[in-house]
């Protein structure tokens, strides 16, 4: 009976206090004071932290998402919403912008413009204002320029502008040739037949034989007038055994039904040239000469799309 009575005290006992410790957490969050939630969405961390601190609100992050239109690091939702009545001491969750997710623009360089329009949609992108020039390099309809150009970072649906060939110029109006790769003597020709004066620049390190053309300004397929001025880049080295640096390079077009659309580009330390660019029969085969450096490297496009990268 003794038991008994000292289990049903420790059970009152108990009761109590588990009372009083509920009451006294009630009371010390009711004593908290009322606060209205600030609209926090768009403003960085450290801006909400300082919107939230005076009202004693903890902040806590508990995601991160791709959004175009909110800056990256900002905040794109928030629970509670802003406006809502709590207590002191309410943490108020947010969902943190990652910006826009990003994607890499494809080379539409010489592809037509339809393939060029799906190449883009695959990539999440999309084709935005097309215009027209003259070129002597590429026939009517097939690309020659983008706007982001390719391999550049951009947001996912960024319009990509395009120009594209409108074929061969009328009666009366001189295109800039690609006299990449040519030697000066052909350059010069061209120049005396259509009036234009050229300016040589002479680099003495290149790898190439003497006279041959390595950047050219203004850009293939420009516009050019009489009197104009041409500057040209020419190597300055000079023959016999530096001309044995220059190296054959051999390539086979694949057998298929019909024909590719070859590009050929050469990667050195002077940047991107472009070395072939046309359409070759199925088995034909594309001999050029090319500087033989350990740093230098040749990529081959069929139809837009890099088939094989050497090294030299």
């Amino acid at each position: 009976m003794h038991i008994l009575e000292v289990l049903l005290a420790l059970l009152v006992l108990g009761g109590l206090g588990y009372a009083a410790l509920r009451w006294g957490i009630e009371g010390a969050v009711h004593n908290r004071k009322i606060q209205v939630v600030p609209d926090i969405r768009g403003k960085s961390i450290a801006g909400a932290l300082s919107m939230l601190a005076p009202l004693d609100l903890p902040l806590m992050k508990e995601g991160e998402e791709f959004n175009g239109s909110v800056p990256i690091g900002s905040i794109v939702r928030q629970r509670p919403p802003g406006g809502t009545k709590v207590r002191e001491g309410k943490t108020i969750r947010v969902v943190v912008s990652q910006g826009g997710e990003t994607v890499f623009t494809p080379s539409l360089a010489s592809l037509p413009l339809r393939n060029a329009e799906i190449l883009l949609r695959q990539s999440q992108l999309a084709l935005g204002e097309v215009s027209e020039s003259y070129s002597l390099r590429l026939d009517k309809g097939l690309v020659l320029s983008q706007d982001p150009k390719a391999e550049s970072s951009v947001e996912k649906n960024t319009l990509v502008n395009v120009v594209v060939s409108g074929g061969a110029p009328p009666e009366g109006v001189v295109l800039m040739p690609d006299l990449l790769r040519k030697n000066i003597a052909e350059a010069s020709q061209w120049a005396g037949k259509h009036g234009v004066e050229i300016s040589v620049v002479k680099d003495p390190s290149s790898l190439f034989p003497y006279g041959v053309v390595l950047e050219q300004q203004p850009l293939a397929d420009a516009v050019v007038s009489d009197g104009a001025k041409v500057t040209l880049t020419i190597s300055a080295r000079p023959g016999g055994r530096e001309e044995a640096a220059a190296a054959g390079f051999h390539y086979q077009v694949p057998q298929g039904a019909s024909e590719s659309l070859l590009r050929i580009v050469l990667v050195d330390q002077q940047g991107e040239r472009e070395l072939f660019n046309g359409l070759r029969a199925p088995g034909s085969k594309v001999d050029l000469a090319v500087p033989a450096t350990k740093k230098a490297r040749v990529k081959i496009f069929l139809n837009g799309i890099l088939v094989e990268e050497r090294n030299l």
